[in-house]
């Protein structure tokens, strides 16, 4: 089983590679920091056995996406599950963020998911199965404060998961939007949080493991996962 996954180097994108490598998949990782990861990647190798691939790339950059799109295929003609989760939090108020912050949202949490998945899915088709994971957030569900071009980014990626879901049911391709709450990752990096009221990436991973083992007839459309105690 090959998996893709871009911002795999931290955070959220990490724990979902080290779930699919203990599942025996092997891996190919985009982010702008994967050469940073050496270590880890040699240690997954080890541990269970799999290849890994990576790509340094800053999906922002359309031409980058195309340019990682174009390596991925010419590493492997099989793809069996991509994960967008490339992606950024900037908070901002839409009256008074800073000129070109919705640009840069944007850029990375739709477009970089827009053009890789257009670049790649062409091998799912030609198989007839495939499995693409789409991370969109809370924020795309329910507008909060300090959301900004952020929230609407990820509203647009949620639109753009629903799109695809509906397109892609005639090539048996699933299509998931995960909508994760407050996790403990890079994102909330300088901010004071307790542990104990704040979500582990390894819990929004083994949701998508899960996901990812149902029968070729069920599709989990949509996965919401909060805090226990709500949202922060």
């Amino acid at each position: 089983m090959n998996i893709v996954i871009s911002g795999a180097s931290k955070g959220i994108g990490r724990a979902i590679a080290e779930h699919f490598a203990a599942e025996g998949a092997n891996l190919f990782l985009c982010s702008r920091n994967m050469d940073k990861t050496i270590d880890w990647q040699q240690h997954l190798m080890k541990q269970h056995g799999i290849n890994i691939t990576t790509f340094n790339a800053d999906l922002s950059n359309p031409a980058e996406v195309k340019s990682f799109s174009a390596q991925l295929l010419k590493a492997t003609d099989e793809i069996d599950v991509l994960v967008n989760n490339a992606g950024n939090y900037v908070p901002g108020s839409v009256y008074n963020e800073p000129e070109g912050q919705l640009e840069e949202m944007m850029n990375l949490n739709l477009y970089s998911a827009y053009h890789l998945t257009r670049g790649v899915i062409s091998t799912m088709i030609k198989k007839g199965t495939g499995h693409i994971f789409n991370i969109c957030s809370i924020a795309a569900l329910k507008a909060y404060t300090n959301g900004g071009s952020y929230s609407i980014s990820k509203w647009a990626l949620a639109g753009f998961s629903e799109n695809l879901r509906e397109e892609m049911k005639a090539f048996n391709i699933k299509v998931t939007a995960v909508h994760p709450g407050a996790t403990l990752s890079s994102s909330w990096d300088g901010f004071d949080i307790d542990p104990k009221r704040i979500m582990e990436v390894d819990d929004i991973a083994k949701m998508i493991i899960a996901a990812s083992k149902l029968s070729a007839q069920a599709c989990v459309e949509e996965i919401i996962i909060r805090p226990q105690l709500g949202d922060l």
